[in-house]
């Protein structure tokens, strides 16, 4: 028997409806014929153990026993899938011929692999690759079935990640929110090897608006008449390093008794062109979509969120075969893919009517650079497959995202398009000015390619065809003033994008060169999820399309050292990640220098908790009514109050005596919960008044009013 473990049901479900024979249904099983059988996972049918099956120790949150290493990993049954699982475990126990079916990318490798691992399986195992689930692509991969082994690097990558970030990710966070919980503050403070710096350029984007003071600055332009009589033209001028002290870092001018004095002296001046060049040139059409890519043009276009964007693909994957494997990051095409042209475009003609005269104008004799089988691994590009017709009929988010994706391919059979630039450089009195021209010539593909209306191409006046020393005569001189303007707020368009060419916000200028090829915070399938993720965690929230930091972010970020807030480490975690997958780099070795890394980042945490506690006592000269440990100082939702520094081992409170009048009405000092010690506060429900803790909902304790005063009977 030969047994296929797909990454998925609707993988499993594609795989089985091209095997030949007929299919009987089991439960977490498909047979199919009289010698094959496909099971699946359910996603991640395990996952790595908590640190308390570890060691019984590592249950509770306590700094002094960090950082968290095991000694040997080791992985749990998840208990949502666990009998799928045992289903696998059966059928894995009958067969001697495997097919690992996962997902080909890394975390797709991974995922059946781990399996494969737990049941110790050592038989081999054969591969197979599925990017498109018609039935003919299924097909065609199931007779090019490889050896497992060829992706052990693939895997080792995974896995490298997956150990990694649980180290990061367990130690740091219980670090820092053991740290705010000693400062009085509430909750979890999640931090994580990607979350972390994504969450940081959101927050020093906000930074720089919210410090931002606009300054004015000024522009100088001229009217230009050729001696010859050729039609007028505008110039800029051109401030060199002669102004460089009047200049801000944009080399914009920033004093007008500068531009004033400029103005005096080219009035009414003949000029002479120091420079004339002119050109057509020539833009190829943009590659076809990877997941990054597609998820940040619906996003400029329609305003889509990223996680938006990949369950709407998935969808378009999963259930209608309408595209290819959407979570890559790729955006070529094997070369064996062009014979396929025919078919993929009458597709494209059956489900988007709309684009059927792009289609019918196609050159499909046109083989552009997205053909390329150097640049295709384990997945390619995301484009349309040859099944003509959904599943059922597509929602509108649907039907957007397929039309995005056919005009990206569709622009492969398009010719180039030709600009026309043209550019005049002139001298006056001793100052620099510049003319320029953009125009297009011929569209090419652009006619296929989907614009905003403020998005269309800008076209400029032509300018007279002049030649290097002729003379023009300037007047009409321009003085505008203008003022700088911040950056905008992320969107899901600019933070995905951000993400993407992460390069742009490192800092240091040797690792900015080491990453442009491999940078990249997170992966294509991942990226999506870490931005909703600090949604969920309170870290982020959106105004209309902005994504802006909740202040909780801002706390986070301020606390942490900078190596953890920017993206540099993670970046270059990446990039070894990425050696790993090629056979480059060693996991092992990784991963002994993330754990110096880590040890690094906890020892001030552990070695100024002390100190801190000292202080603390120090200042405030208030000891916990329970354990004598000091306390500080706290705000709560309804007044201030005395915590314990040791929180949340002890939740010891104190009133703070004073002769403040409380929001409730009550005059008397806040009576403390019997639960968490908070301040009571009264209330009015549908039975009356009564006292609830002000720590709800974190404590749920209520008292009974007795004459407007906490009384001792609960309500």
């Amino acid at each position: 028997m030969r047994l296929f473990i797909a990454e998925k049901p609707s993988l499993g479900r594609a795989i089985a409806a091209a095997l030949p024979g007929p299919i009987q249904k089991g439960k977490g099983w498909l047979r199919c014929g009289e010698h094959d059988v496909v099971t699946w996972c359910i996603g991640h049918l395990l996952e790595p153990s908590e640190p308390g099956q570890y060691d019984p120790r590592w249950q509770k949150w306590r700094l002094h026993e960090l950082p968290i290493v095991p000694e040997q990993w080791a992985v749990t049954p998840k208990e949502s899938v666990r009998e799928q699982l045992g289903v696998v475990e059966s059928l894995i126990g009958d067969t001697e011929h495997i097919v690992h079916a996962g997902d080909p990318d890394r975390e797709g490798q991974l995922l059946v692999d781990e399996v494969l691992r737990y049941f110790r399986v050592r038989r081999p195992v054969e591969r197979l690759l599925i990017q498109d689930l018609t039935p003919s692509a299924v097909s065609r991969s199931l007779n090019q079935l490889r050896d497992n082994r060829e992706f052990r690097h693939l895997s080792h990558s995974a896995l490298a990640r997956q150990r990694a970030d649980w180290l990061y990710g367990i130690n740091l966070t219980r670090a820092y929110t053991l740290r705010y919980r000693q400062q009085g503050q509430q909750g979890v403070y999640s931090v994580g090897r990607v979350q972390t710096p994504v969450l940081g350029l959101v927050v020093e984007r906000d930074k720089t608006i919210a410090e931002f003071e606009p300054r004015p600055f000024y522009t100088l332009t001229v009217d230009c008449s050729p001696d010859s009589g050729a039609e007028t033209f505008n110039a800029h001028w051109r401030p060199g390093e002669t102004f460089r002290e009047f200049m801000d870092e944009e080399d914009r001018i920033l004093d007008r008794s500068v531009v004033e004095k400029v103005v005096s002296e080219i009035d009414g001046q003949h000029g002479t062109i120091t420079e004339a060049r002119f050109r057509e040139r020539n833009e190829a059409p943009p590659l076809p979509l990877s997941l990054s890519a597609l998820q940040i043009e619906a996003g400029r276009l329609f305003g889509m969120g990223a996680k938006a964007v990949l369950d709407t693909a998935q969808n378009l994957y999963e259930k209608h075969q309408l595209i290819t494997y959407p979570r890559s990051d790729c955006r070529y095409l094997p070369e064996a893919h062009f014979q396929q042209k025919h078919d993929v475009i009458a597709a494209i003609r059956s489900v988007t009517p709309g684009l059927a005269s792009h289609a019918d104008q196609a050159d499909l004799k046109r083989h552009s650079r997205a053909w390329d089988d150097g640049k295709v691994d384990a997945h390619h590009a995301i484009i349309p497959t040859a099944r003509q017709r959904p599943a059922g009929n597509l929602r509108r988010e649907e039907q957007k995202i397929y039309d995005l994706i056919a005009r990206y391919y569709l622009m492969q059979f398009y010719p180039d398009a030709i600009h026309r630039e043209g550019r005049l450089d002139l001298k006056v009195a001793g100052y620099d000015f510049r003319a320029t021209e953009t125009g297009v010539v011929d569209p090419g593909w652009k006619v296929v390619e989907l614009r905003k209306k403020e998005q269309q191409e800008k076209q400029s006046r032509p300018l007279p065809r002049l030649d290097k020393g002729e003379s023009v005569h300037c007047a009409s001189p321009l003085i505008k003033d203008r003022m700088t303007q911040p950056p905008s707020h992320f969107t899901d368009a600019t933070l995905l994008s951000a993400m993407t060419n992460i390069a742009r916000f490192v800092a240091d200028a040797e690792l900015r060169k080491t990453l442009r090829d491999t940078d990249g915070l997170g992966t294509e399938a991942t990226r999506a999820g870490i931005i909703e993720t600090l949604f969920k965690r309170d870290y982020l929230f959106r105004e209309g399309r902005h994504i802006k930091a909740c202040e909780k972010g801002h706390d986070l970020i301020g606390a942490l050292p900078a190596a953890v807030g920017k993206p540099d480490m993670t970046a270059v975690w990446e990039s070894t990640l990425e050696r790993i997958r090629q056979g480059e780099g060693d996991p092992r070795t990784f991963l002994q220098t993330v754990e110096t890394q880590i040890t690094e980042l906890i020892t001030p945490l552990q070695s100024g908790a002390t100190d801190q506690a000292h202080t603390v006592a120090e200042q405030t000269g208030v000891h916990c009514p329970q354990c004598r440990a000091p306390m500080r100082e706290r705000e709560g939702k309804f007044g201030r109050f005395w915590a314990c520094s040791r929180y949340p081992q002890c939740k010891g409170t104190r009133r703070i005596e004073d002769d403040t009048a409380h929001a409730d009405g009550a005059d008397q000092a806040p009576t403390p919960c019997p639960a968490c010690f908070s301040p009571l506060i009264r209330r009015h429900g549908k039975k009356g008044w009564f006292w609830g803790c002000s720590n709800f909902p974190s404590c749920r304790q209520t008292v009974s009013d007795i004459d407007g005063k906490p009384g001792l009977g609960r309500a």
